[in-house]
């Protein structure tokens, strides 16, 4: 596999239609595995959280999400092939599904968005296999017994793929710790596709997508929310850009 060394995480430098053949080979020989997406928020937070470095670490597949995430490769001149957001991906993964008969199960979004995302789902991919849907209660992590029962809930639907979709870093460790115990083929890491598929939340225009303004799109939709993490938390990015650019040389 052609993994790069980028900042402070490697990256799979794959384009989509390799990185999807990469997900269906993962199926057919995997148990446990398990696929990040990392951005420029994921960066800034792995530069000081050792656990998500962890999580990242021991990931089967490590796919750039983001279009500055391609401009920095191209300061550091070893350019990523292309974005794979997790939006973009999780339409493709549901067609690989579709047409191989992979089940899947959707961990993440609020009380009845899942439903709608799969009603929305089984219009396009008539013949998805869904095996399953659960929405966590808020600080599932810490609670045992809500654990308990969203690992029952999977391990009984027995899916192919799983979707977690509870924001960084939450769904990133949940895969890292509980994968191998649900011995689910692959599971991935998709934050708001759950959300963007039940149309609770709209997704940037491609325009805005294709030159790296969907975080602008993300403030005017979510403004106390994003507006902290792109105008406070992720502007450290900067700073680490040098950082890792005098390594380099």
């Amino acid at each position: 596999m052609n993994r790069i060394k980028f900042m402070n995480i490697s990256i799979d430098n794959l384009t989509m239609s390799e990185a999807i053949e990469k997900i269906d080979d993962l199926i057919q020989r995997e148990k446990g595995a398990y696929v990040v997406t990392p951005n420029v928020d994921h960066i800034v937070q792995l530069e000081t959280d050792n656990e998500l470095k962890e999580v990242y670490k021991n990931a089967n597949l490590i796919l750039a999400d983001g279009k500055p995430l391609i401009w920095i490769s191209k300061l550091y001149r070893n350019s990523i092939k292309e974005k794979i957001s997790g939006s973009d991906i999780f339409p493709l993964i549901c067609d690989l599904a579709n047409k191989k008969n992979y089940s899947m199960y959707f961990l993440g979004g609020k009380e009845g968005v899942a439903y709608k995302a799969i009603i929305n789902l089984k219009k396009k991919f008539t013949n998805l296999k869904v095996v399953g849907y659960y929405s966590p209660s808020y600080n599932f992590e810490n609670d045992s017994e809500e654990m308990k029962k969203i690992k029952n809930l999977i391990k009984i639907a027995n899916p192919d793929i799983l979707i977690v979709a509870l924001g960084c870093p939450k769904q990133e460790k949940f895969m890292y710790y509980n994968c191998k115990e649900l011995n689910v083929p692959i599971s991935l890491g998709l934050g708001a596709t759950i959300d963007f598929e039940a149309g609770t939340m709209k997704r940037a225009p491609k325009w805005m997508s294709n030159n790296g303004l969907e975080w602008l799109f993300r403030i005017f939709q979510e403004p106390k929310r994003m507006a902290k993490r792109y105008f406070i938390n992720d502007r450290k990015i900067f700073k680490l850009i040098y950082k890792y650019r005098k390594q380099r040389k």
